[in-house]
């Protein structure tokens, strides 16, 4: 059970368009017991995620018929060469992903692609790493997400990798990211908004390698942030609009409702409505489908960190309210086609 269950409680809804094929392009799954890593502390996040957990939000009545998983430092191999740990990730959902396609846990393949970790500041030996979750991975290894994000107020939590300042333009990094497009590996990038000028920078550096922008690049509302969204928005606005013209860049749609971006959603009394998500939010989506186009764009649940202030069925609720007004072929490219290209998703 999740810390806030009884709160979610208050606020479910029926599907909306129940019949429209849903790929979730952004998950995660974790059994950190009973102690949690720190970038949980003082959230409701539960500290167990497994399949079970994860099928009872999916029973919300939408039509989620496949999913990718993002790396979360789970299940890393308690032994071995350190650089190696991270292959018991892909190793874990690999297994998952395995009982999904047997049938017995429902029709959604989950985990039918999968995103784990590299330590890309090794540079050209992180191609070893690479190789090895591809051998594990059962056919579904898709990429890497090594994360940028990291800002320099106490008050904003640094990722789970401590990444540092501009590790997107450091050169050992970099050359651990050449390894990628020789691998038909993609970068799932994840960053605080004032680093979306970096991410811009590595696609033209690198236009042979798929990269996909998590979060909307991370908007930030707390700390030095916090009530001054009106202040950076332009600049949000410009720095995605420059990021788009990255023919090899694609954006996933959601994440944006971690306490880290500021709308306070947990610190009410009821948890938000999908109408008062799509209110609150709604022109981010906008501004990315204008600038990227639907064939580009693919909408995340990013659970269960975002369950820290909503459910998931009203989650998918809100993202089809905000793409109501697009057409069929467009919707159909949102919530499914885009996320089956870019992660190379063959149908069941």
């Amino acid at each position: 059970m999740a810390l806030n269950d009884d709160w979610l409680d208050q606020t479910r809804e029926e599907a909306l368009e129940p019949d429209l094929p849903i790929c979730d392009t952004h998950h995660h799954l974790w059994d950190f017991g009973y102690e949690p890593p720190t970038w949980t502390s003082g959230a409701t996040i539960p500290n167990r995620y497994l399949l079970d957990e994860l099928l009872a939000d999916l029973a919300s009545g939408h039509n989620v018929v496949s999913t990718v998983f993002l790396e979360c430092e789970s299940m890393y191999r308690a032994g071995g060469p350190e650089e190696m740990r991270p292959v018991g990730e892909t190793e874990f959902v690999a297994g998952i992903a395995a009982m999904c396609e047997s049938g017995l846990y429902g029709r959604t393949r989950v985990g039918a692609g999968i995103v784990g970790f590299a330590d890309l500041t090794r540079g050209a030996a992180a191609r070893e790493v690479l190789e090895a979750h591809i051998a594990v991975g059962g056919g579904r290894f898709r990429g890497i997400r090594h994360s940028g994000a990291w800002d320099p107020s106490p008050d904003i939590r640094v990722s789970h990798k401590n990444p540092g300042r501009g590790i997107f333009l450091d050169e050992t990094f970099r050359a651990g990211f050449a390894c990628l497009a020789p691998l038909g590996l993609s970068f799932d990038a994840w960053c605080y908004h004032p680093q979306i000028p970096d991410v811009t920078a590595l696609a033209r550096t690198f236009p042979e390698t798929t990269i996909i922008l998590n979060h909307f690049g991370g908007p930030l509302g707390i700390g030095p942030y916090a009530g001054k969204r009106d202040d950076y928005l332009d600049k949000w606005r410009a720095d995605i609009a420059e990021l788009a013209s990255c023919p090899n860049v694609n954006a996933k749609l959601g994440g944006l409702n971690m306490k880290v971006n500021g709308f306070g959603w947990h610190k009410q009394q009821r948890p938000p409505t999908s109408e008062e998500l799509a209110a609150a939010t709604g022109s981010f989506y906008t501004h990315l489908i204008e600038r990227f186009g639907a064939e580009r764009c693919m909408f995340e649940s990013n659970f269960p960190v975002d369950k820290t202030s909503c459910g998931y069925g009203v989650l998918w609720n809100a993202f089809k309210r905000i793409a109501a007004g697009g057409s069929a072929a467009e919707k159909a490219l949102l919530f499914h086609d885009t996320a089956e290209r870019v992660y190379r998703l063959s149908p069941r």
